[in-house]
């Protein structure tokens, strides 16, 4: 034990110490962060806006400009196909029986195709003009229909568990997805991660031949016991410092948004329910992320994610080291041997996607049991409530389960491992590593 020990120290030591690790556990975030942030003001500042012409016979569009968030529109009689691009206009918009348009419905000109969101934004635009053309023609307030159409949108059913006796709390499936995708999706790439790194650590070690060495006084399985748990305590560590972070930055966030400008705002906002300050949108907004953030139970989240974390690597890192225990310097065998091992974990996140749409259903239920899959799909399951969508005896059993399925690939692979970490010049398969397990 002692000197397994040693081998966890020296494995954890060695890579926390590396400029790599440090580098990339308090700069991945902030480019995380980086990335996102520079989507959203590229986005914003390459959404030009579309000018078009409009020529209405039909006396719909009332005013001399109207505009969209994508599209502008200019009533101009002046301009036909011939002359609108040369105007500066994007297309032009004809009623019916109107120029060039000798059908009945309302047709568009252009040079080139239109995307998706200005092709929707004209057709709003145009639903809306002829619904106000219509409320005139028939003596209906507009005015009127706009707030009952508003009021009528804001009515929404609050979504509400009931818990044991009568007692109730709020429920909300869209965070619940966001946080299960994400946890799972985390997983799915750690296991990825660090299971390769368990695998080039074991095959640096064989072809470098210091495993000979090693093993000459300590045991195989100690010594991949010990790069196991080493290398997946870098990872928690990894993952901890992570959480760290983010509180920090929730911590920072809730400064600049004090209670007390928060009660202003709400009160402000019920006073005035037509207001369209983009200010107060944006402070609402955050605090209504926020609100719905703190009714999820990340205690038991965060507890569940660190468990499936660790033991999901350690299911999984045990057959990575195995795979790199029969692998001789040719990187092609590591992927041909590596393939049994990385089709559960794809699988997993395929079902995960389902998981999170149907959390009750069949495919979720008995995939999070298995633990093959269960890593990746109980961490979708879990945010939507325990023990409500996912009762507690499925939850110690698919525990249970992943504890019992490490133990058990963990003896397989010191089989393979104990006969492959000192086989060098022959190409190892899959085949030839049952035999050895069968020994």
């Amino acid at each position: 034990m002692n000197k397994t020990w040693l081998i966890i120290k020296r494995e954890y030591l060695t890579r926390v110490r590396n400029k790599t690790f440090l580098l990339s556990t308090f700069l991945t975030p902030l480019l995380f962060i980086g990335v996102i942030a520079t989507i959203v003001v590229i986005t914003v500042k390459n959404s030009d806006q579309e000018v078009v012409a409009v020529v209405d016979g039909s006396g719909i569009f009332k005013t001399t400009t109207d505009s969209n968030k994508s599209v502008k529109f200019v009533v101009d009689p002046t301009v036909d196909t011939s002359n609108f691009s040369s105007k500066g206009y994007s297309a032009i918009l004809y009623s019916p029986k109107t120029g060039v348009n000798s059908g009945d419905n309302w047709k568009i000109y252009s040079k080139k195709n239109f995307g998706v969101i200005s092709s929707d934004q004209v057709d709003q635009k145009l639903s809306q003009q002829v619904e106000k053309d219509l409320f005139l023609r028939y003596g209906v307030d507009a005015a009127k229909v706009d707030s009952i159409r508003s009021l009528a949108r804001s009515i929404t059913a609050e979504p509400a568990i009931l818990e044991q006796g009568e007692s109730e709390k709020r429920g909300n499936s869209g965070v619940a997805y966001g946080v299960g995708y994400a946890a799972a999706f985390l997983i799915y790439i750690t296991l990825f991660i660090y299971g390769a790194m368990v695998m080039r650590g074991v095959m640096e070690e064989k072809t470098n031949r210091i495993a000979e060495v090693v093993i000459s006084s300590v045991k195989p399985f100690q010594l991949m016991m010990g790069k196991i748990i080493g290398i997946g305590a870098v990872g928690l560590t990894q993952f901890l410092l992570w959480i760290i972070l983010l509180l920090t930055f929730s911590s920072i966030l809730n400064l600049f948004i004090p209670a007390e400008m928060m009660s202003q705002v709400s009160s402000a906002t019920a006073q005035m329910p037509n207001s369209n300050s983009q200010g107060t949108e944006a402070i609402l907004g955050l605090a209504k992320a926020k609100s719905e953030l703190a009714s999820v139970n990340w205690p038991l989240i965060i507890a569940c994610f660190i468990f499936y974390f660790l033991f999901g690597y350690l299911f999984y890192a045990a057959l990575f080291a195995a795979v790199g225990s029969a692998v001789n310097e040719d990187p092609q065998d590591a992927q041909s041997l590596m393939l049994p091992v990385t089709m559960p974990i794809v699988l997993g996140i395929v079902i995960m996607i389902n998981a999170i749409i149907h959390p009750e259903g069949s495919l979720a239920t008995w995939s999070s049991l298995v633990p093959f899959f269960s890593p990746i799909v109980m961490m979708a399951r879990i945010p939507f409530g325990v023990p409500g969508t996912v009762p507690w005896w499925q939850l110690f059993t698919s525990m249970a389960l992943l504890v019992g399925g490490f133990l058990f690939t963990t003896w397989l692979s010191a089989k393979i491992y104990r006969t492959g970490i000192l086989m060098y010049g022959k190409k190892a398969s899959w085949k030839e590593m049952i035999k050895w397990m069968r020994r």
